[in-house]
C-alpha cells in the first residue's frame, strides 16, 4: 500500500512473443456499482500472479442466488484469502 491509501498490484502479462510487467494502482475506497471494470480486467488475455500463502484449494464456484459461492474449510474462518479466477 502506498501513502495515498491505494493498493499496488504487480502482475506479469504473458502474451505471445512479448513479456511485460505492469504495476497497477487500485484505490482502496469502494467504487460505485456502475464501475464494474476491475484493475485486472484492464488488459485482455492471461496474466501471471505470484502469491505467497499457507494452503491452496482449487474448487468450482457454484451458483447461489444472484451470486457465486465457494465453501472453504471451517479452520479457514477469520483468515484472509485471495481468490483468482483461472478460466
Amino acid at each position: 500500500m502506498d501513502k495515498g491509501g491505494k493498493v499496488l498490484i504487480r502482475r506479469k502479462v504473458m502474451e505471445p512473443a512479448t513479456h511485460r510487467e505492469e504495476v497497477l494502482t487500485v484505490p482502496k475506497e469502494k467504487k460505485a456499482k456502475d464501475d464494474r471494470q476491475s484493475a485486472v480486467a484492464v488488459s485482455e488475455g492471461k496474466v501471471k500472479f505470484e502469491v505467497y500463502g499457507e494452503e491452496m484449494i482449487e474448487k468450482k464456484v457454484r451458483l447461489s442466488g444472484n451470486s457465486g459461492r465457494v465453501y472453504l474449510p471451517p479452520d479457514w474462518v477469520d483468515h484472509h484469502v485471495k481468490i483468482i479466477r483461472i478460466d
